[in-house]
């Protein structure tokens, strides 16, 4: 890796997101990130689409799965979301050496994930199954799409690795880009692999798990394309690599928080799924469609995130105390608004969300219900989401993990399973709003702590 010297550090010029009109700013990083995700919700919405075709129990296979690959996904974010922060405040600082090494570490750790979750794809992916349900169709249906999704996992870490270094250094366009590409080419394959078109055999649910892998591979191999070629505030080279490990504790210091959030996420999704198929299988999968259409709401929340973190991170390395403030109401101000788009959007066409995964009048009958009253919790969670980011962009990541353990752990699950006591599985629907206006409390307790202790006297 070669080493700048003090000397050319000096001679690069200011980036953009220490001089850039910050309502610009935010607009211009963050409208490409937006658009990536909602291309990447689209895939997660056609995906189970084409599976509810196969039947309601590969979509509840599919809705049981979610939770160990969400926690994929969460490993692969936590550890991008500490390279990210660390990255852009070594930016600001203009520590150009830490820059590279903080992006080479990253990588490192994304391939240790995936060595991870390869072993887990080659050893407890049935058992994971069994200790959920005892409908043998939906344990093989899970099994054949899980293991094809760990085993492969190399593709989603390090697209979202070379992704989040992309956007460490502003280039939030070609982050999209990549994006963009795997989730189009996921949602090409997706029909041809599950029900066997162009020659290809009938592969059902583990064609959907093949077209998902491939999609991601692709966008990693287009996103390391672009950091080679076009980012060039980072230099990747593998000759005399060391793993340092004060730069991985310091990377975790920041984003171990946010990983852990993901696994609590995960233990979440996998109590409550375990909750509501004592109910019915019907409501798990109404569950797992819930989780596919709000990503629909929410994945512009975290491509406004995605923008925001490198932000504030590097403003707060520069110590420019108004442009921290400002992309902080700025990005609360268009989460709120998108997050009440979305529950309109809930309320007045509830049905029609619904049909687009085959629904079945029992799936109706669960369904309507709980998107609705889901959805009320939208505005509360589009503050909180937006908070937790804050949080570790500045460097305070225990915020964000003490606010993630309180809502997962001790309101979320012990609520819903109160009120599952009430015998009616409509009470458990409300779970979500309690619990996301006791997480606003306690997120708004936090912001003005850290305001307090980082930002006003700066």
């Amino acid at each position: 890796m070669k080493n700048p010297t003090e000397g050319s550090a000096e001679k690069r010029p200011e980036n953009k997101m220490g001089v850039m009109p910050v309502h610009r700013l935010l607009l211009t990083m963050s409208v490409p990130m937006v658009i990536a995700m909602l291309v990447q919700a689209l895939y997660n919405v056609v995906d189970s689409i084409f599976v509810a075709q196969i039947g309601e129990n590969a979509l509840t296979a599919v809705s049981l799965a979610f939770p160990l690959q969400m926690l994929i996904i969460g490993v692969g974010v936590g550890t991008g979301v500490g390279v990210n922060a660390f990255l852009s405040k070594s930016l600001g600082e203009k520590n150009f050496d830490a820059v590279n090494k903080s992006a080479m570490n990253g990588i490192f750790l994304a391939w240790i994930s995936c060595g991870v979750f390869m072993a887990v794809g080659f050893s407890v992916v049935e058992a994971f199954f069994l200790t959920q349900t005892d409908t043998r169709e939906i344990i093989e249906y899970g099994r054949d799409y899980l293991s094809v999704i760990c085993i492969f996992s190399f593709g989603v870490f390090n697209q979202i690795m070379f992704e989040r270094l992309l956007t460490s250094t502003g280039k939030t366009f070609y982050s999209m880009i990549s994006q963009t590409v795997g989730a189009v080419t996921n949602i090409v394959l997706d029909p041809i692999m599950i029900f066997g078109l162009l020659g290809f055999p009938r592969m059902e649910v583990a064609g959907a798990a093949l077209a998902t892998v491939i999609g991601q591979t692709a966008g990693a191999c287009l996103a390391l394309y672009f950091n080679l070629r076009k980012n060039h505030e980072i230099q990747l080279s593998l000759r005399g690599f060391r793993p340092s490990f004060e730069i991985i504790r310091r990377i975790y210091a920041i984003g171990l928080p946010s990983l852990l959030m993901a696994s609590l996420g995960s233990v979440m999704t996998y109590g409550l799924n375990g909750i509501l198929i004592s109910f019915t299988a019907t409501a798990a999968a109404v569950f797992g469609v819930y989780f596919k259409l709000q990503s629909f709401v929410f994945m512009p929340i975290f491509g406004l995130n995605n923008a925001m973190v490198p932000v504030l991170a590097y403003n707060f390395g520069a110590r420019k105390k108004e442009r921290i403030v400002k992309t902080i109401k700025l990005s609360l101000m268009y989460a709120i608004g998108i997050m009440l788009l979305g529950t309109a959007v809930f309320h007045l066409f509830t049905n029609r969300l619904l049909m687009m995964f085959n629904a079945t009048p029992e799936m109706l009958v669960i369904g309507v219900p709980a998107l609705r009253i889901i959805s009320t919790h939208f505005f509360f969670a589009g503050f909180c989401i937006v908070s937790l980011s804050v949080f570790q962009a500045l460097g305070n990541g225990m915020a964000s993990l003490t606010v993630a353990v309180s809502r997962q752990l001790i309101l979320l699950l012990p609520i819903a399973w109160l009120l599952s006591l009430t015998g009616s599985v409509n009470a458990i629907w409300w779970t979500f709003p309690v619990t996301e206006f006791v997480t606003l409390l306690l997120c708004a307790v936090f912001m003005k702590r850290i305001y307090v202790e980082k930002i006003r006297e700066m």
